[in-house]
């Protein structure tokens, strides 16, 4: 296989109940791109995996199907089966600490407190692995974070979240297109 210009993976929880959560928009982004480039995604090790072309740039599709604290299982299993280098994965995941309609693409980073950054970092043996985040908000009560990302986005988020994940697929595109610098300039 030759090395693609990205593996994008959009983390989230498996199983029909987390589907339209706000924990799982990492999946989200992945499932209209799939749809949207016409690759089709098929079960590989720990998760759903497709290649296609974009741009003449060979782009992969992923996402894990183990549950978000132990997502570096399935992306450090994609690495070293595919053998590609750190700096062609680009992780998606939700973030509490940007506001919904938000996102912010990273050449690495901390985990900013998010369990499945953690544990792909763990597992990868690194920071150094791009992430685009999404952001949920934080407009929860004291001590029901769970319930929060585990919940869809309500009505009034809907038209911003909804901007937010059209704005990922396009930066993914960008990403893979051109190269993480710009689709940074164009969407930070």
């Amino acid at each position: 296989m030759s090395t693609p210009s990205l593996l994008a993976i959009g983390l989230g929880n498996p199983g029909a109940e987390y589907e339209d959560t706000r924990h799982n928009v990492g999946h989200q982004v992945i499932d209209a791109l799939s749809g949207r480039l016409d690759i089709s995604l098929q079960h590989e090790s720990d998760a759903l995996v497709g290649w296609g072309r974009y741009a003449d740039q060979k782009i992969g599709l992923a996402v894990p199907l183990t549950y978000m604290n132990r997502s570096g299982d399935a992306v450090a299993g994609l690495r070293d089966y595919y053998d590609l280098p750190v700096d062609r994965l680009l992780v998606i995941v939700d973030d509490l600490h940007l506001p919904v309609g938000t996102i912010r693409l990273r050449p690495s980073g901390s985990s900013g407190g998010h369990n499945g950054l953690t544990h792909v970092a763990q597992r990868l043996g690194t920071t150094e692995f791009s992430r685009l985040r999404i952001g949920i908000g934080d407009d929860f009560p004291d001590g029901r974070q769970s319930d929060y990302v585990l919940s869809p986005f309500t009505d009034e988020q809907q038209p911003a979240a909804q901007s937010a994940l059209e704005d990922a697929q396009e930066a993914v595109l960008t990403a893979a297109r051109e190269d993480l610098g710009a689709a940074m300039n164009q969407f930070n």
